[in-house]
């Protein structure tokens, strides 16, 4: 009789390495996004035409407004402390996209930005906290649902110490490097 054989690559493996390996193998139809929460995948259908024009609007705002030399990214993975996120979108100090990998650490990151769609749950509380505890200093989100838009600020022990909500039609100051009013009269 013989012994069977194991790698010991597999007995030392645990459930979330089980997960997080099925994750990053994901092959997600077109369009939809996957992301890892807490030891859950949630897979989001792709946005309606209202949820891009926001962001476009937002977008443009901060191209045309902000003095400082920001780039943006749409979609762009982030590893943060509970999971692996895709925001709507990533605002950054120029070059800190370069030469990264698709799943990159939130490194020179200084905003995010969700707008709400089928689960709005998950871009209030879930994204929220992760996004607080990797040290994010802002994130935008734009509530639909709520009809609101919410900058969340000062990253303190995996929350945002600052909250500023402003409803549809009145402008949100957002602080530098961005130093201008956002409009959100187009956001809803």
């Amino acid at each position: 009789m013989s012994a069977a054989t194991y790698d010991t690559a597999d007995v030392h493996r645990s459930p979330e390495d089980d997960l997080l390996k099925a994750f990053l193998a994901l092959d997600t139809p077109e369009g939809f996004k996957a992301e890892l929460f807490e030891g859950g995948i949630v897979v989001t259908p792709p946005p309606d035409g209202d949820h891009e024009g926001a962001i476009g609007r937002i977008v443009r705002q901060v191209f045309r407004l902000c003095d400082a030399d920001i780039t943006f990214a749409g979609n762009k993975g982030l590893i943060v402390p509970g999971g692996r996120f895709t925001p709507d979108g990533t605002f950054a100090h120029e070059g800190a996209f370069d030469g990264r990998p698709a799943w990159m650490k939130p490194d020179g990151i200084v905003m995010v930005l969700e707008v709400t769609s089928s689960n709005p749950a998950k871009d209030r509380w879930d994204k929220r906290k992760g996004y607080a505890a990797a040290g994010i200093p802002l994130y935008l989100l734009v509530d639909r649902k709520a009809g609101k838009v919410v900058l969340h600020s000062h990253p303190e022990s995996g929350e945002y110490a600052a909250t500023t909500s402003v409803p549809f039609g009145d402008p949100l100051p957002l602080p530098k490097p961005f130093g201008f009013d956002l409009a959100t009269d187009r956001l809803a």
